[in-house]
């Protein structure tokens, strides 16, 4: 097993991020936060990747949140939580803003930190026997604002309210009814239709892809009308090798082949 508390492995054009602290149900400290946000960064980078899935090492967990242990030192007064928030914080938003397709493989515990790593990606794909959970109301923290708006956009704003003023856990029957995830798998098969799916966005256009993960980050930002850069996305995208390529598949009546 890779000792580092988080790597990164490859096949073909999906790269899996691996949380691996399964002792500690992969808990986050400070430590795997920036680790965090400098893998994103590379992958972000590399042209041969088109798809990343966010995992646990084994079946253990996928996240158990923010390694508390760490907040009598790194989280002791309001000056050393902001430095640790505005660490975990980069690391989230990193995630939620990255341009290329992201899966979170959610098995067993997604609590707390580990839930918000969770809907930062477009996707959430759950085994049955995963418990997701946001437990500021257990620790006198108040929830930051952006992390709470990805919940309110997911589930509505009663149902986050729910779940962070009773910091009650929820099962993956009830994650999903709600939206909280967007599907459920049998343990044993999750990795395989997990990575299914990854391989079927790898083979789609990325140039639509990233284009309409923009489009979508746009109007949950607020936007309700096309400005200069949106309407840029969209006319560009006609100068691209995947447009030519997929017009010139579909006349040949072929299945396209996208860089």
């Amino acid at each position: 097993m890779n000792e580092q508390s988080l790597y990164v492995t490859k096949t073909g054009a999906v790269a899996t991020i691996v949380l691996n602290r399964p002792q500690k149900r992969n808990a986050f400290t400070l430590d795997m936060w920036i680790a965090l946000t400098g893998l994103l960064e590379q992958l972000e980078a590399d042209e041969q990747t088109k798809i990343v899935v966010i995992r646990g090492v084994d079946d253990t967990a996928f996240a158990a949140g923010a390694d508390i242990s760490e907040f009598l030192t790194n989280r002791s007064s309001a000056e050393k939580a902001k430095a640790y928030n505005q660490r975990s914080m980069e690391a989230v938003d990193r995630l939620h803003r990255f341009p290329k397709p992201t899966i979170a493989m959610i098995q067993k515990y997604a609590v707390g930190g580990g839930l918000d790593i969770a809907l930062s990606c477009d996707f959430r794909f759950s085994a049955k026997d995963g418990i997701f959970a946001i437990t500021p109301a257990k620790l006198g923290i108040v929830y930051n604002l952006t992390s709470t708006k990805r919940l309110v956009d997911l589930v509505g704003p009663s149902k986050a309210k729910e779940i962070l003023y009773t910091a009650g856990s929820l099962d993956a029957a009830e994650a999903y009814r709600i939206g909280l995830v967007d599907r459920l798998y049998e343990s044993s098969e999750i990795a395989e239709k997990t990575y299914e799916f990854a391989r079927l966005l790898a083979e789609r256009s990325q140039v639509s892809i990233r284009g309409t993960k923009q489009m979508v980050q746009a109007i949950l930002d607020g936007h309700t009308e096309e400005d200069e850069k949106i309407a840029q996305l969209v006319l560009q995208s006609f100068d691209s090798d995947d447009y030519r390529e997929g017009v010139q598949a579909f006349l040949e009546k072929r299945k396209p082949h996208f860089r």
